[in-house]
């Protein structure tokens, strides 16, 4: 389940358990037109409380991100695995975006904001 708030900037979004194919979709219907309209986005994307997610997602993750490479400015990942920090290494070669890696969500912001 995702829980997207694209109200302001920066987009926050927040995955609890199974990360699944329609929740990216969700994620992207959401995102791609607040991107075209108003330039590069910052994204708050809080994984902490994540259980997996499906094959399908990463997938559709690389590709989303090969053909939308500058619709984020700057991208903090909210995590404490080791594997979604090895993910975010590995997505930095699809997109402009800057990409880092927080444990603690006021220091994510604050990155998100300078």
């Amino acid at each position: 389940m995702i829980s997207i708030d694209n109200c302001g900037n920066p987009v926050t979004a927040v995955v609890f358990g199974e990360f699944t194919l329609a929740d990216y979709r969700e994620f992207e219907d959401l995102t791609d037109p607040k991107a075209q309209a108003s330039g590069p986005l910052d994204l708050l994307f809080d994984l902490r409380e994540m259980a997996s997610f499906t094959l399908d997602v990463a997938f559709e993750e690389i590709r989303h991100s090969r053909q939308n490479p500058h619709e984020f400015r700057r991208i903090a990942i909210l995590t404490d695995d080791q594997w979604v920090t090895w993910s975010a290494w590995v997505s930095q070669f699809f997109v402009d975006a800057e990409i880092e890696v927080f444990d603690d969500e006021e220091s994510a912001r604050g990155w998100l904001t300078t």
